[in-house]
């Protein structure tokens, strides 16, 4: 289903505003783009949950930027991978100010959004988020002039992303909570590599509302009703009900053998 149209007098609004959301991982960030300047951002890496922090960070940078909602012209959100809970929270709280505004959601890949971090870096980005069990969340980028995907977002082993490194032969950037995981196998990285500082290294609602006000340019919003995060892997609930569910078909199975191998010796 094509985007809605906007209302005409944002039409003919000579500026563009573009609301960030992330939410995907311990990092809670919201932001304000307008034509291209970074006007607000408000970014907490801490232990409240985002249930209770996202709602007020976008209340206070509208009121502290004296930004009228309806001057809005689209939300840009952190769509996945990522926690399930904060991709969930954030995915609500996008389509609930869409919903009330009239507004187009543009989804931002988390990856994509973190790599745009490092916008006119001269080096393989390579951002990683902490998927467990040994795995992180990863693509690969060039961001020199323009975003450009190396690898789409894929859940990967540490040890065969190394691997994958060491064959491409190219200087990386690292970034992402899930650094720790790499620094276990960095040993292993024949490849000259860094990781980025501080004020580059997580998730930024910046990112994602300057990399969204791209999208959102080249048509790649949708109407609020029809967003959906990107969760790129089945949640571990999910996981462990399929897993529940095929115990139970083979347990049913294996039963339903043994009452046909016993029909077969009594009819023998």
């Amino acid at each position: 289903m094509p985007a809605k149209k906007r209302r005409p007098e944002r039409l003919r609004k000579a500026e563009m505003i573009i609301l960030g959301i992330e939410s995907a991982s311990l990092t809670a960030s919201a932001a304000i783009v307008t034509d291209g300047i970074l006007t607000a951002e408000y970014t907490v890496n801490h232990k409240k949950t985002h249930s209770q922090t996202l709602l007020p960070m976008l209340d206070e940078i509208c009121r502290m930027a004296e930004l009228d909602k309806t001057k809005i012209d689209a939300i840009a959100v952190s769509s996945g991978p990522g926690s399930f809970t904060g991709l969930r929270i954030g995915a609500a709280t996008a389509k609930g100010l869409g919903l009330a505004l009239e507004l187009p959601i543009v989804p931002v890949p988390t990856l994509e959004g973190l790599a745009y971090n490092l916008f006119g870096a001269d080096a393989l980005i390579c951002p990683v988020m902490d998927a467990r069990r040994g795995q992180v969340y990863n693509g690969l980028y060039r961001c020199r002039e323009a975003l450009e995907t190396v690898a789409d977002g894929r859940a990967v082993s540490a040890a065969e992303l190394v691997r994958e490194l060491n064959g491409r032969g190219e200087r990386v950037i690292f970034l992402g909570d899930g650094i720790p995981v790499i620094r276990s196998v960095a040993e292993d990285l024949t490849v000259p590599y860094s990781f980025a500082p501080a004020n580059s290294n997580r998730q930024r609602a910046a990112s994602v509302a300057a990399l969204g006000a791209v999208y959102f340019a080249e048509g790649k919003a949708v109407p609020a009703a029809d967003f959906a995060p990107d969760y790129l892997r089945k949640s571990q609930a999910e996981r462990e009900r399929e897993a529940a569910e095929a115990a139970g078909a083979d347990a049913e199975q294996a039963l339903a053998a043994g009452c046909f191998k016993m029909r077969g010796e009594e009819n023998g």
